[in-house]
Parts: C-alpha cells; structure tokens; sequence
C-alpha cells in the first residue's frame, strides 16, 4: 500500500503572497536589531555602566540567537515555520518592550540578551530561509534567499534613522517601546506560511533526503569535510556584523563623526545590502557558491584595512558603508544554498540553524571583545584587526569547499 502524496497547500497561500510575508518578517526582525548600537551610548550614560555592560548584553543576544537557532530549525522542520515565526516575534516584542525598565545589569542581560536572542532565533531569516527552500524548486531557491535577506537589510535601511530619530524625539526608553510594538505584525504574518510538508510552486513535494532522524542527520553533517569548513567560515561572517553593528556607532562618534551620520552609516550598510544580497543570490544560482564567498570575505578584509588606515572623514564612512553593505548578507544565499545542495532540504533547518550557530558565537566574541577591549585599552583598533585577519581566514578555509551532494546523502536516499 502506497502513501498518497501531500495534499497542496491552500490556495490563498500562494508562493508570491508567502514570499511577501516572509520578507516582511524579515525587515521587521532585523530592523530593531540592527539599531542597538545606537542606545549603547544613552543607555550606559542613564544608568551609569561601562560599554563593557551593554556589549556583554549584546553577545548573549547573538550567542543564544545562535543557540537557539538549531532548535528553532528542528521545530521548523517538524511543525513548519508558522508556529516558530509568531512565538519568536512574541519573544523579540518582549524583550524589547522590558529594556527600558533594566536598572541592573542582570536584568539588561535577561532583556537586550536572553528574551531578543532567543527571539530572533524563532523570527528571523534562517526560519524564513527554510520555509522558502521547501516553497519553491532548487533553481529558484537561491534567489528567494536572496530577497529575503535583502529584505532584512532593507529594515536595517528603515530602522536605523528611525531609531535615531525616535530617541532624538522621545527619549531612548519611549523608542525601544515602539521598536517593540512594530513586532507585532510578525505572528500575524508568519499565519501565511504552509506546514512542515509544504509543496514547491509547481506541486511537487519540497522536501528532499532520506528521513534518517535529526541526529543521524547532524552526525552525518559534521563527518562531511566541507560543512565543517562552511561552518568555520560563517563564524568570521557573525565576528565582523556583530562588531560593526554594535560598535561603530560609538567608533565614530568618538572620531568626531555626528550621531546622525554614525547611524546613517548603518542605514546604507542596510540599503546597499538590499543590491548586494539580491545580487548574491542571483549569482549563487549560476555561478560557483564557494567562489563568491571567498570573494567576499577577501573584499571584506581590503575594505576594512583600508578604512582603519585611513583618516576617518564623512566620505570614508559613506563609502566603507557601502562597500560594507554589498558584502554585508551576501554570504547567506551560496551557505544557505550550499547546505541545501549537500544534504537536501528535509533537515534544512536544523543544518543551516547549526551553521548560524557558528556564525553567532562570532558575533558573540565580536561584540563582547569590542567593549571588553576598548574599556582596557581605550580603543577599538586591535579588534578591527583582528576582523582583518579573520576575513583572511574565511577566504581559505572556503576554497576547498565540494559543491555537490554529500556521500551520505547519496547513501541514505538509495537506502530510503
């Protein structure tokens, strides 16, 4: 007796409305986040704390964003996006709503770190990415990761003027409440994606590799030489956005630069990010995936080295922004595309969420050691360099990635 293939999904839930939603959801995620860097400053002044505080703050956000990333990916597999969406976007809107309240350190930690990061590990683009991976057929996934990630730039875009601007009108305390009520929208969105068997635009089942259980699927991940590197390159990714985010703003004022223009640096990161992931994603479909990411990570390095050598004026923030910015997301459509074409989509989540974890523990020594460092040495050079050499790093450990399906893969379908 053969089992009767899944049912289509409704036909409101078409892959263009799903799309639509699901970059929304994205903008919203990232937009708040991407704009933390701008309270460090008002923040540590009201109650007194060191840059130490609120960057430790901000590693425990990225680090259990990381953490929780696998387990939102599991969730995904199993349930669906939907479910994982709204209760993320609950926890974000919380953890915002609560930061104002923080008098101690203890409770900044519990709201700017442990509520928003596992928040953002339920709504943000790596559940987004698996749920377009199973929409729609493998020659369009690249792209449909593309938009989704130029959508969480396009809300860094938005949010990073409009952060400053309501802490310029409001105060810090009323812009964090209504940072938070715009994270609303994302249970309310998140209503439009399929269930866990969601079928791709033309009908046929999304989801591919063997059913072999979570674990036997992670073991067989992290036996496979080239996810290990994967792995070990979208760590420098996570170490170079956390710091960046978090600290240039303060970097820049420091230098002399106005607060209008520091977070205007982070809103065109966001707005030429919107090109370069767009443009990653079209290119992760035709072209080499491993190729654009050592591109990318090498670009990264020369950019930087050149901005910190150079002496900080209007125009160098303007271009290292931009320069930034196209390089900036671009590297998850080919590690996203590269986990799909390795093991399938059937356990993309879980395998993507644990690449990301990766890319968060990073972020957590990126933006942890850039207020630890600069507290005791009064500078932010030695981890800019340290991002230089990292980006180095990536661009090697890339190169002898394999672009084609895993043995095991291959193994486990024909034993299936």
């Amino acid at each position: 007796m053969t089992t009767a293939p899944p049912a289509p999904a409704p036909s409101w839930r078409t892959p263009a409305l799903v799309i639509v939603c699901g970059c929304l959801i994205s903008m919203l995620a990232f937009g708040p986040r991407s704009s933390m860097g701008l309270f460090i400053g008002p923040l540590s002044e009201t109650r007194g704390w060191g840059r130490d505080v609120f960057a430790l703050a901000m590693a425990i956000q990225n680090i259990l964003w990381g953490a929780g990333g696998p387990f939102a990916g599991a969730l995904t597999d199993r349930f669906g996006p939907a479910p994982v969406l709204a209760g993320g976007g609950l926890l974000y809107a919380a953890g915002l709503a609560l930061m104002p309240y923080a008098t101690t350190s203890v409770e900044l930690y519990l709201t700017a770190g442990v509520l928003i990061g596992l928040g953002l590990s339920g709504a943000s683009f790596g559940i987004i990415i698996a749920g377009f991976t199973r929409l729609l057929p493998p020659e369009q996934r690249s792209w449909s990761v593309g938009i989704a990630t130029a959508a969480g730039s396009m809300g860094q875009f938005l949010f990073a003027p409009m952060g400053q601007a309501f802490i310029a009108g409001f105060g810090w305390q009323t812009a964090l409440l209504l940072l938070a009520a715009s994270m609303i929208a994302v249970p309310l969105l998140a209503g439009v994606f399929p269930g866990p068997k969601g079928m791709t635009a033309s009908g046929t089942p999304a989801v591919t590799g063997a059913n072999i259980g979570y674990i036997a699927a992670v073991r067989q991940a992290f036996q496979h030489r080239s996810y290990v590197l994967l792995v070990a390159g979208f760590f420098v990714c996570g170490f170079q956005l956390a710091f960046i985010t978090t600290h240039l703003p303060p970097y820049l004022t420091e230098a002399g630069i106005s607060a209008s223009l520091a977070a205007w640096a982070l809103a065109l990161i966001g707005l030429f990010n919107v090109i370069g992931s767009y443009a990653s994603g079209v290119l992760a479909g035709k072209v080499s995936k491993r190729y654009l990411l050592c591109a990318n990570y090498f670009s990264r390095g020369v950019a930087t080295a050149i901005f910190i050598l150079l002496p900080i004026s209007s125009v160098t923030v303007i271009v290292y922004a931009a320069v930034m910015g196209l390089l900036w997301l671009s590297t998850v459509p080919p590690t996203s595309g590269l986990v799909a074409l390795m093991f399938g989509t059937r356990y993309m989540g879980t395998l993507y969420g644990f690449a990301f974890f990766s890319h968060q523990v990073g972020g957590f020594l990126g933006v942890w050691l850039g207020g630890v460092l600069y507290e005791r040495t009064g500078s932010y050079d030695v981890v800019w360099w340290l991002g230089v050499a990292l980006a180095m790093f990536a661009t090697i450990v890339h190169w002898p990635i394999s672009e084609k399906p895993a043995p095991s893969l291959a193994a486990a379908e024909a034993k299936a």
